[in-house]
């Protein structure tokens, strides 16, 4: 077992606790940088998949992770980033410029769409934001001269620093553009958690009544926490449509916002590792279901989406910590073997009898 010493607030507050921990993230970084020369173009493809679903994953694992605001209506800001991406590189802005002015509008965007929403709470937040995404599609189709309407958009060439992102002729570039973009994501959310502004989060999060009586202004939080994950949900989007080539209406629909929850929950609300193990499983096992029912030879109707409710049910009734939360649980197992207990890790409640009605 590894003891930490803080003598200072400084230490609780680092970005990485000790050495340890910083060589274990720079192996695996340096494992996903050697990634193209170890597997094959396939499996390159659905890793940067992954990451495009962890980019998305980041962003409502923000708000409903560290704020505890459910969102169902993610879909729509993944389409608001995607269009206004292509829209500005049609203007002439570069890649980069249009992918980071379009994470930036988006943000902008939802923190307006928040200061009315989140005067919600609970399950009519949630209604409210499904029925955001299930508008998204109209609205789509009506701004046919921005986004296409119904025949979508064919995704521009991407170049930078003089390099052509390209799919099918360099799938490595697609990798190491949404690795790019997933480190850079991630240092944003791990640094906001490390700030005022993420111990505000985790405080309207936990109690509203007692994060306002020490002095939290809950809504500015809420709509701070609100655009932030727009903005990281925009440049999922953007990849996502661009990744695919070419985009409609149909491509970013509800579904994609409750695949999105679905993931959160499953790796594990409240951690960043959460967001990229559900991605792993959101994204690999409709491959893996796909390889299984071609080697039995069998076809069942309706097979993903039933498999992917039973995993959904089991994890709220067994795990609701998801799969990193029983990571920590083993191996906390591990390092008090054989003094551990059981209920070590008895659930407790997480609101107080006061917000019970809320």
């Amino acid at each position: 077992m590894r003891f930490h010493f803080k003598t200072s607030y400084d230490h609780d507050i680092r970005l990485f606790p000790d050495w340890y921990k910083f060589s274990l993230y720079a192996v695996l970084l340096l494992i996903l940088l050697a990634l193209p020369w170890i597997i094959d173009s396939f499996y390159l493809g659905e890793v940067t998949n992954v990451l495009i679903w962890s980019v998305a994953g980041l962003g409502l694992m923000l708000l409903t992770g560290q704020t505890g605001q459910v969102s169902l209506g993610h879909s729509a800001f993944m389409a608001l980033g995607a269009y206004t991406c292509v829209n500005f590189m049609e203007a002439g802005l570069p890649f980069l410029a249009a992918f980071l002015l379009a994470g930036v509008v988006t943000g902008i965007i939802g923190a307006l769409v928040a200061i009315p929403a989140l005067k919600l709470h609970g399950v009519y937040l949630s209604i409210f934001t499904l029925a955001l995404a299930i508008l998204a599609d109209d609205f789509i189709v009506i701004l046919e001269p921005w986004t296409g309407g119904v025949n979508g958009y064919f995704a521009p060439e991407i170049w930078v620093f003089g390099i052509e992102i390209n799919r099918w002729a360099a799938p490595e570039t697609w990798y190491f553009l949404t690795l790019g973009t997933a480190l850079f994501v991630t240092l944003i959310y791990r640094n906001l958690l490390r700030s005022p502004l993420g111990r505000a989060f985790a405080a309207v999060r936990d109690s509203e009544i007692s994060a306002q009586a020490m002095g939290v202004d809950v809504a500015r939080t809420k709509t701070m926490a609100f655009g932030l994950s727009c903005a990281f949900a925009g440049l999922g989007g953007a990849l996502m449509g661009l990744f695919a080539g070419a985009f409609n209406n149909e491509t970013f629909n509800f579904l994609i916002s409750i695949q999105l929850l679905m993931m959160i929950i499953i790796g594990g609300l409240g951690f960043i590792h959460g967001a990229f193990l559900g991605a792993i499983v959101i994204a690999f096992l409709p491959q893996f279901l796909s390889i299984a029912t071609d080697v039995l030879h069998i076809t069942v109707p309706g097979l993903e989406t039933g498999v992917f409710g039973m995993i959904l049910i089991a994890f709220i009734l067994f795990e609701p910590m998801g799969l990193y939360g029983r990571w920590l649980k083993m191996r906390t197992w591990l390092e008090l073997f054989p003094f551990a207990r059981r209920d070590m890790f008895r659930r407790q409640k997480s609101y107080l009898k006061t917000e019970r009605l809320r």
